[in-house]
């Protein structure tokens, strides 16, 4: 390999995360602490570390990882830890505390004004965005939600041209969690 020539100053980034890596490993540890495993690498080689990270679980070695990329913990922990100004602010499966935040919605877009003008008149609790023909409505996104708005939907003899479900994501979480601001496209209640 013509890499083992070179001096590792002169690896890419993803070639200097694979040695840390490689280097942790020596020894067959149980239990090894990433911090910020993937900064800095290109799509490719995040999707290859988080492949070896998962191998590593799967072969029973315990990981905590620190990292700031919300996607790669939703992606790689089992158990997830919001820490603010150095405490726990809360923990738990990514799904747990993803419902700990408001702010999930269907989303029906409309391409007939028409149709749109009725869903909106009839329906409550709705985010009305008139320029895109979409209406927001506020839901967990569960299957028996989902059932209801298309059953009424059907009742009402209204086609919606799209449909998609929007939950909150770790970045959601973390923001609400630590006051960081509003959550981001959280739908607002229109005011009738």
């Amino acid at each position: 390999m013509d890499a083992a020539k070179k001096p590792a100053s002169t690896y890419s980034g993803g070639m200097k995360r694979r040695l840390d890596l490689a280097m942790t490993l020596v020894g067959s540890p149980r239990i090894i602490f990433l911090d910020e495993p993937t900064t800095g690498l290109d799509p490719r080689s995040r999707h290859n570390m988080w492949g070896i990270i998962r191998g590593l679980v799967s072969g029973g070695v315990t990981v905590f990882l620190t990292t700031q990329y919300l996607e790669e913990a939703d992606e790689l922990a089992d158990r997830i830890a919001v820490l603010n100004d150095g405490k726990i602010v809360a923990e738990g499966t990514a799904e747990e505390l993803k419902r700990l935040v408001p702010g999930g919605h269907v989303r029906l877009r409309f391409t007939d004004p028409t149709a749109y003008q009725s869903a909106a008149d009839a329906l409550r609790e709705v985010t009305r965005d008139d320029h895109a023909l979409s209406l927001s409505i506020p839901s967990d996104g569960s299957q028996r939600e989902l059932r209801s708005i298309l059953d009424w939907l059907d009742a009402a003899g209204i086609e919606a041209d799209e449909l998609t479900v929007h939950t909150p994501d770790l970045d959601d979480v973390f923001f609400a969690l630590t006051g960081g601001g509003n959550i981001p496209d959280q739908p607002r209640k229109d005011a009738r």
